[in-house]
């Protein structure tokens, strides 16, 4: 896996979910997706993005990306996070 292209695509993934309101990132809870994304060197690599609650209270939701190419990167993908607070302020930010 190219660790830079992937680490871009997922970046992007990141930033456009970024931009949605709380509610919408709400809607992931429980619910993950699955995206085939293809690489600039044509390489296929799976998005997945999920959402959980961040604490026992459930107030801050975080949202995970993870990306990887099919091979033994999906043992240990690459991943980024964020976590919005009820607000729907970034927490740590």
């Amino acid at each position: 896996m190219d660790k830079n292209e992937a680490r871009e695509i997922l970046a992007g993934v990141i930033s456009e979910l970024r931009t949605r309101s709380r509610e919408d990132l709400r809607a992931l809870l429980g619910s993950p997706y699955t995206q085939e994304i293809a690489g600039p060197s044509e390489t296929t690599y799976q998005v997945e993005v999920q959402a959980f609650w961040d604490d026992k209270s459930e107030r801050n939701l975080r949202v995970l990306g993870s990306i990887d190419d099919g091979g033994f990167s999906a043992f240990k993908p690459l991943t980024d996070d964020f976590i919005v607070a009820p607000d729907g302020s970034f927490v740590g930010e």
